[in-house]
């Protein structure tokens, strides 16, 4: 199989990632402290650790404000589930597999020991039984779009969070990479005597408590400027009518309650990613926070919060804005933030004008999937963050999804590449590694019970890039899984694989 790179671009592609790939190996080579090097940056740095560039100031909020639609850079873009139990041989190298030879960067010769060395493990390291009985795996040279290895490449499988590249690519798809999610306050002087306040929730999970504080503080100012002092206040969830209130998995320290308006993603304590207590209801306690804020800030709030809808036509008074696009994706993936992840996938939904249910994420993702160019027909989204057991994707979905964020011609999805963990040095792959894959293995970690995946990239010794997707089901355990997974995205580096020439015949 050939994951195409599109038209005039290959030979584009091909110089773009011969010298990303050539660079970062010789800083591997040249000293141990470089590794770092290796990963995924941009210019030099990932976004996601760039300050803001372009002030909040800047950007003109035209949507009515009680809608939830026509954020900054909407309708403008440039364009983890038991997997059921599979019949087949028992364990040694599948009868499925195939191997193509690696092919040569560009022309030049590739070395021997690398394919030999690759024919001989890769097939046996996916026999581990810590990867259940029939894996599925996708291989792909990024440099020429030629898949070098397949392996049950077309099997729907559960996923787990290797979804969310899915989520990532289709979210900046749609909006671009400087998309921000808006959290705002409108007036509603609708003839009741008191004038209210509504704080409109805008999908923005990332939103702290400074954030509304702030918030608090530019609505107050904006107050006393209209010689308004005195207010009561309500709070519009309407973004996500119609939803459903919790993601399927029930109540779960991995997920809050489906909401547009929450603080810190409904966290009970100071953590910051990863499993932890959530509130029953973030966006009481959100409004809650702004109206004590705002009382702070010399307005007279009456009465306690109540849910309001923004009336259309309701004049603005302030807004925060989040972290662009671009960086909110690298979170996701770095640190696999569920919540995040449904958050992006329910805001695709609204710009496509599907409902934000879990079924409405779906179609709204396998649309923009589609459109991006992958074979949808054996895929099956039902959630943004992997977490419901009914998703299906295929090794080949994800690795021409990687493809297709590697290819010049759509900039828009480099932040797929950039937001993957550094395997031994960041997000999810902090705490594993496997000899030769420190650094070189860059990929999205997916695990549920029962299930574990790896999808991502790696760096070859001869300096390709390579995508690759390892999708395990009836797994026995995650330790053993998850070792022998990094054990086969190294083997890809060559490294693993011993010292070059090391396998060479005499």
């Amino acid at each position: 199989m050939h994951i195409p790179v599109r038209g005039a671009a290959a030979r584009r592609h091909r110089d773009t990632w011969r010298l990303t790939a050539v660079s970062a190996v010789a800083g591997l080579m040249a000293a141990a402290a470089t590794v770092s090097l290796a990963g995924p940056w941009d210019a030099g740095q990932r976004t996601g650790e760039r300050a803001a560039a372009v002030p909040v100031e800047q950007f003109d909020l035209t949507d009515d404000p009680g809608s939830g639609s026509g954020l900054p850079g909407a309708g403008a873009p440039p364009r983890e589930g038991d997997a059921a139990p599979e019949a087949g041989p028992g364990r040694g190298p599948s009868a499925d597999a195939v191997l193509v030879p690696l092919g040569p960067l560009g022309g030049d010769t590739p070395r021997r020991t690398d394919t030999t060395a690759l024919a001989a493990a890769l097939p046996g390291l996916l026999a581990d039984p810590g990867l259940g009985r029939r894996p599925g795996a996708s291989v792909v040279d990024l440099t020429t779009g030629e898949e070098l290895f397949a392996q049950r490449p077309d099997a729907p499988m559960a996923p787990a969070s290797t979804v969310k590249l899915v989520t990532a690519a289709t979210a900046l798809h749609t909006f671009g990479t400087e998309h921000r999610l808006a959290t705002r306050t409108v007036l509603d002087s609708g003839g009741r005597g008191t004038d209210r306040v509504v704080l409109v929730g805008g999908s923005d999970t990332t939103l702290t408590a400074p954030d509304v504080a702030r918030l608090a503080a530019d609505t107050a100012r904006a107050l006393a400027r209209r010689s308004v002092t005195e207010v009561t206040v309500g709070y519009d969830t309407e973004r996500y009518a119609g939803r459903e209130e919790r993601h399927p998995i029930g109540v779960n320290d991995n997920i809050a309650p489906l909401t547009s308006l929450m603080i810190d993603a409904g966290r009970l304590d100071a953590s910051s990613s990863g499993p932890a207590p959530r509130s029953a209801d973030p966006a009481a306690d959100a409004v809650a926070l702004f109206a004590a804020e705002l009382a702070a800030a010399g307005i007279t709030v009456v009465d306690e919060p109540v849910p309001a809808k923004a009336p259309n036509g309701a004049e603005r008074l302030a807004h925060h804005l989040s972290a662009p696009l671009a960086d909110l994706v690298e979170r996701i993936l770095t640190d696999s933030d569920n919540d995040l992840a449904e958050a992006l996938a329910r805001h695709v939904a609204v710009e496509l004008g599907e409902p934000t249910s879990l079924r409405g994420v779906g179609a709204a993702l396998t649309t923009q999937l589609a459109d991006l160019g992958i074979d949808v027909s054996d895929v099956r989204l039902v959630d943004g963050s992997g977490l419901d057991r009914a998703g299906r994707l295929t090794p080949h979905a994800l690795t021409g999804l990687l493809a297709a964020a590697a290819d010049p011609d759509r900039p828009e999805l480099r932040p797929v590449l950039t937001g993957l963990p550094i395997s031994g040095f960041t997000g999810t792959l902090t705490g594993r590694a496997a000899d030769g894959g420190n650094g070189l293995v860059r990929a999205k970690t997916g695990t549920l019970t029962g299930v574990n995946a790896l999808s991502g990239t790696v760096v070859h010794t001869d300096g390709r890039v390579l995508a690759f997707a390892f999708l395990a089901g009836d797994t026995p355990g995650p330790a053993d899984a998850e070792a022998a997974l990094d054990r086969a995205a190294a083997a890809l580096t060559g490294l693993a694989l011993g010292a070059p020439g090391a396998n060479d015949p005499a």
